[in-house]
């Protein structure tokens, strides 16, 4: 009779545990850079020195893998985003200003995506994702707003005289801008206005934004 099998020594589990973490990372910075059609498996799994078979082992399937990294670096903005919004909350007795609400939903993505940020990758593949990504992505998007309903909840009682309809709209508008600022709209703009937006430094960019999304809220 064969004896059960024990559990998995601790080297292997560490073994498992940095090949996963390397095929994370590698399939992130090649979907970030190529889009998601035009990576592979076999172009992770090469990226990543890992065996051919990994993606399949640690994931299911390339789709599956790509909802792993975006489920991830999502939550990690989000946890930003609502810690921003805590600490504001702090600072204002419970009732923050709409800036300091914008701030909180604005400055994370715009802190990752600087030239020197490592989280400038994650930025560039939750952007592919949102137009790229596979339907179990695309349903997140859809669905999941707990993270925005605490911005709603804080932006109607910094404006109480606005129409909920109203600060939702606006609050759309925002996220508008968020989802926009990448590098092809950067150098249109530049283009367009002749080479007076070339725009380098994050904290002016975010003072830009801040600036036309309160004038919104309080207009």
């Amino acid at each position: 009779m064969s004896e059960a099998a024990g559990p998995i020594p601790e080297a292997d589990s560490e073994r498992e545990a940095a090949t996963k973490q390397q095929v994370l990372a590698a399939a992130e910075r090649l979907f970030a850079l190529h889009g998601f059609q035009n990576v592979s498996v076999r172009d992770i799994t090469a990226e990543a020195g890992v065996n051919l078979a990994s993606v399949n082992y640690h994931f299911g399937s390339k789709d599956a893998l790509l909802f792993e990294i975006f489920r991830r670096r999502t939550a990690e903005l989000n946890r930003d985003r609502a810690r921003m919004l805590h600490e504001a909350s702090d600072r204002h007795a419970g009732k923050p200003p709409v800036r300091e609400i914008l701030r909180a939903l604005f400055e994370p993505p715009l802190r990752w995506s600087k030239p020197d940020s490592q989280r400038r990758i994650s930025v560039q593949f939750i952007i592919r994702a949102r137009s790229e990504g596979a339907e179990s992505i695309k349903e997140v998007l859809r669905t999941d707003v707990s993270h925005l309903r605490r911005f709603a909840d804080a932006l109607m009682a910094a404006r109480p005289g606005l129409a909920p309809e109203d600060v939702y709209w606006r609050l759309h508008f925002c996220l508008g801008m968020v989802h926009n600022n990448r590098f092809a709209e950067f150098d249109r703009l530049h283009t367009l206005s002749d080479g007076l937006t070339r725009e380098g430094d994050t904290e002016a960019l975010l003072r830009r934004m801040l600036d036309f999304a309160e004038a919104g809220f309080l207009a």
